[in-house]
């Protein structure tokens, strides 16, 4: 007998037919002999109906109030899939994240998990019984509040559960039947990757790849916890995130990432010495914003312009954070552009191959992509280019490197 702990998402369950899909798969785990924890989202669509119907009534609803609302969906969804479990005659009981113990920090809309009891979901699974949790969400340890993990948080929450309970393997559902070399809708012959190390996936999730959550793939590297991305709706394919195999440095080039929610922001005429960058930073650091590519020009008469890269939802706070910094230190003027994207390329392979970044850079060259930033890891090589050139650059990256071919039948330095 296992451990199994599955998480389904937003499409998986966005009507009652599909909710019942669920309970059928998730009721076969169960007769094959495993234990079962089943992590919910919210219902498609329904997150952004709630934040739609509190945007009608405050242009800036309280975060607190904020996070009671959106982790509505989820347990709505937590619920209905026990009910159609029992009905099938699989024992179920479903419990929120306060319910299971899921503790977490006090930032609303973006908290971190602290630790997860368990004894609730421990206790239904001594009686035989399926637990059926409410992703996305957790209870603040100091006050008591409800907290949600930010987008993308039930995939947090499966990871962290399957930690926390010590299971034998994640399971990741969702309407794609796996991870691709890119994103199939711009390049149709993308394939399907069978094995992606932790470290791949983390680049490429943190790099706008929307199959898995950023903080989930770190807590699964972390704790060696396996994750298996499958489809709800084909018994067929999948894709194993796992530690880094030797075998995987063979392919240099495992897939091209993107981002189209990226804004660039520019401190034009910032006096060039020493604490200004600092002073930059710490202030667009208290907005919690994530700041990623950043370039600094060259100084001229004792100016430099600084460039960054922020989220398009951060552009705000972050010029709110930067207004009074530019003028307390004497700075020509704080500009913002978002019509960019960010184009990437993510490998374990660049770590012992030369030359990677000079031929994505040659391809994009030669098909008139102007490239505006650029930033680079052991593993990955970031473009930023204008928004309305991405989903050709991500076409070109992906033919320069042959990744619709098997890693075994590639010429390029994108396979042996």
């Amino acid at each position: 007998m296992a451990l199994i702990v599955q998480k389904y998402g937003g499409t998986s369950v966005g009507n009652l037919d599909r909710i019942r899909l669920v309970a059928k798969k998730v009721s076969e785990a169960r007769a094959r002999g495993d234990d079962v924890v089943v992590v919910i989202s919210a219902m498609a669509g329904e997150t952004d109906r709630l934040i739609g119907l509190a945007n009608q009534l405050s242009p800036s609803p309280m975060e607190r109030d904020m996070d009671l609302l959106m982790s509505s969906g989820e347990r709505v969804s937590a619920a209905l899939v026990a009910i159609a479990l029992n009905a099938m005659g699989t024992p179920a009981m479903s419990f929120t994240g306060r319910q299971i113990g899921m503790i977490t920090d006090s930032v609303h809309m973006k908290a971190r998990i602290r630790k997860i009891t368990g004894e609730k979901v421990r206790a239904a699974l001594a009686e035989g019984k399926v637990a059926v949790v409410a992703g996305f969400q957790g209870v603040d340890e100091a006050t008591g509040s409800v907290t949600t993990l930010g987008r993308g948080g039930s995939d947090t929450s499966a990871v962290a559960i399957a930690v926390a309970m010590k299971a034998d393997k994640c399971e990741i559902y969702t309407d794609v039947d796996g991870v691709y070399t890119t994103d199939p809708n711009i390049v149709p012959n993308a394939r399907r990757i069978d094995v992606i190390s932790f470290d791949e996936m983390l680049e490429m999730a943190s790099l706008g790849a929307k199959v898995l959550q950023v903080r989930s793939v770190e807590f699964g590297k972390k704790y060696n916890m396996p994750i298996y991305v499958k489809s709800t709706f084909m018994d067929v394919g999948g894709t194993l995130v796992t530690q880094e195999m030797s075998q995987m440095e063979e392919v240099v080039v495992s897939a091209v990432a993107f981002a189209r929610d990226q804004a660039k922001i520019t401190l034009l005429g910032v006096p060039d010495k020493p604490g200004v960058a600092a002073r930059i930073f710490t202030a667009v650091a208290a907005k919690e914003v994530n700041v990623d590519v950043i370039i600094k020009n060259v100084s001229d008469k004792g100016l430099t312009d600084i460039s960054f890269t922020v989220p398009k939802v951060e552009v705000r706070q972050t010029l709110e954070a930067l207004k009074p910094v530019a003028l307390e230190i004497h700075a020509r003027d704080v500009t913002h552009d978002e019509n960019i994207g960010k184009v990437s390329i993510v490998g374990v392979g660049m770590k012992s191959h030369s030359g990677v970044a000079a031929k994505a850079f040659e391809a994009l060259a030669a098909g008139g992509i102007n490239i505006m930033m650029i930033s680079t890891s052991e593993i990955k090589v970031s473009c930023v280019v204008a928004g309305d050139e991405v989903n050709r650059a991500v076409r070109i990256l992906h033919d320069a490197f042959e990744l619709a071919l098997p890693a075994g039948q590639r010429k390029s330095m994108g396979g042996k």
